[in-house]
Order: structure tokens, then C-alpha cells, then sequence
């Protein structure tokens, strides 16, 4: 295999190489997790604990120091935290995986030169470990859920679907920054600094009914917008999903996911040059 000849950009090459390379993503990913925790006395414990530890955090900050309180909710610190915590999984996975993309490469340069080695799947292990993170998150919303108020509605159930736009998204924008952090060293500063604004530009801290109707256009254009809404409506609220929305996002999160791979595949012949 010539690693400078052209690489295929089609959404069925990528399926063709994530199938194909199924089972060293998963061993990547495994990899990646356990290693993160080596050496720790708790291990993956760490896994739980910390999640749990951000949400007493954010419950003592938000609803004790600030006296803040949910549009629709009720006067519970706890409610309150649970509701934020909801919008803080799906911002959380998109965050990391985003905030590594640019470093993804140049952290594992030595791969580039192997000619056999699927570069295309290092994204697909970050996000893997994010998400691994995030269904233990999941866990501790859930466990938090049914002691202080009860079995979470059916429609909670939802949130899996809601998972399929986000990963598409944060996919394709971790191949676009994947292949962009080799050619241009200071991407990572940026990203981290947008991550940042991102996040409060999202409605993970507020409604997005909070927002003056004059500025909410500008709200709705950020994809994440609709994924943390509807997070919170499915999860809290036990709403139904809003299947045109979800259609719509989702068909443009995997046009992202498209695009980003495509652009990755475009550019990475010349990874080996730069590196």
C-alpha cells in the first residue's frame, strides 16, 4: 500500500474501514480508557467518582451560590443539578473528543509511517472513549434519578437516538481538526478557546427559553442547541422526540461526518512530509 496514493473519500469506504478494522478500535479503545486510570489506586473507579464529583459541584455553584433555578422546574437543588447534568453529557463528549482532534496525529506520529495502519480510525477511538465516559455519566444521572424522585418516563429511552446526530457531528469535526492540527500547530489553542465559548453559547446552563426571541435564530443554528434540548426533554420532561428535527440534524450531522472524512482522506498523504 502507497501511502501517498489517493485514499478513497466514499461514505462506503469508511464503513468498509471501521468494519474492517472493527476489532483494533476496539482494543484502541480499551486501551486508551484503561490507560488513562494506570497506575491510580482506584483504577477505573475514577470513572464514576468523577462524574459524580462535577455534580455536586455544579449543584453547589449553580442552585446554592447563585440561587439559580430552572424555567419550569421546581425550587429542588437537586432537580436542578440533574437538569444541567443532562446537558452536560452530550456537551461533554463533544467537548473532548473536539478539544483532542488537533493533537490526534502529531501525538501519534508513529503510526503515519506505518503504511498499514488505518489513520482514519484514531478519531473513532477518541470518540469510543468519550463515550465510554459519558454512559458512565449516564449511569450516575440514572442513579441520582431513582433515589431522589423516580423510574425516569419510557421516553428517556430516546436518548440513544439523540446520541446517533451527536457522534455523527463530533465525527466529522474530529477528521476535519485531525488532519488541520498537523498543518497548523495552533489550531489546538484555538479550539480550546471556542470549546469554551461554545459551551456557555449552548443552552447546557439555561434554557433555551431563556433567550430573547429576537437572539433565539441565532441559538437554533447551533447543532448542539437541539441535541442538548432534546436531551433534557426526553431525559426530564419525558417528551417525545421531534422526529423532523431529529431527521434534519441527523442528515446533516452525517453529511458533516462525510465531509470531514472526505477531507481527511484528501490530506493525510501529506502527513508523513510534514511530520
Amino acid at each position: 500500500m502507497n501511502p501517498h496514493a489517493p485514499q478513497s473519500t466514499q461514505p462506503l469506504a469508511l464503513l468498509a474501514s471501521l468494519y474492517k478494522n472493527r476489532n483494533l478500535i476496539f482494543d484502541l479503545i480499551k486501551r486508551e480508557v484503561i490507560g488513562r486510570y494506570r497506575g491510580s489506586t482506584m483504577g477505573l473507579l475514577w470513572s464514576f467518582f468523577n462524574p459524580v464529583l462535577m455534580l455536586a459541584v455544579y449543584t453547589f455553584m449553580f442552585s446554592v451560590v447563585f440561587k439559580a433555578r430552572w424555567v419550569g422546574g421546581s425550587d429542588s437543588k437537586v432537580e436542578f443539578a440533574l437538569i444541567m447534568f443532562t446537558g452536560l453529557l452530550m456537551f461533554n463528549l463533544f467537548g473532548e473528543v473536539v478539544n483532542r482532534s488537533p493533537s490526534l496525529i502529531l501525538n501519534n506520529a508513529n503510526y503515519v509511517k506505518k503504511v498499514i495502519f488505518p489513520l482514519e480510525v484514531l478519531p473513532v477511538v477518541a470518540l469510543g472513549s468519550a463515550a465510554f465516559h459519558m454512559l458512565i455519566s449516564l449511569l450516575v444521572w440514572l442513579i441520582f434519578f431513582l433515589i431522589f424522585f423516580s423510574v425516569p418516563s419510557i421516553a428517556a429511552l430516546q436518548v440513544f437516538l439523540i446520541f446517533i446526530p451527536l457522534m455523527l457531528l463530533t465525527l466529522g469535526i474530529a477528521w476535519l481538526l485531525a488532519s488541520l492540527g498537523v498543518y497548523l500547530r495552533d489550531v489546538g489553542q484555538i479550539i480550546s478557546v471556542i470549546t469554551i465559548v461554545l459551551m456557555y453559547m449552548s443552552p447546557v446552563f439555561y434554557p433555551i427559553t431563556a433567550i430573547p426571541e429576537d437572539l433565539r435564530g441565532l441559538m437554533l443554528i447551533n447543532p448542539l442547541t437541539y441535541i442538548v434540548e432534546d436531551t433534557r426533554n426526553v431525559m426530564i420532561w419525558g417528551k417525545s422526540l421531534d422526529w423532523l428535527h431529529w431527521g434534519y440534524w441527523t442528515a446533516f450531522s452525517a453529511v458533516v461526518a462525510w465531509l470531514g472524512f472526505a477531507w481527511f482522506q484528501k490530506t493525510r498523504k501529506g502527513f508523513a512530509d510534514v511530520l
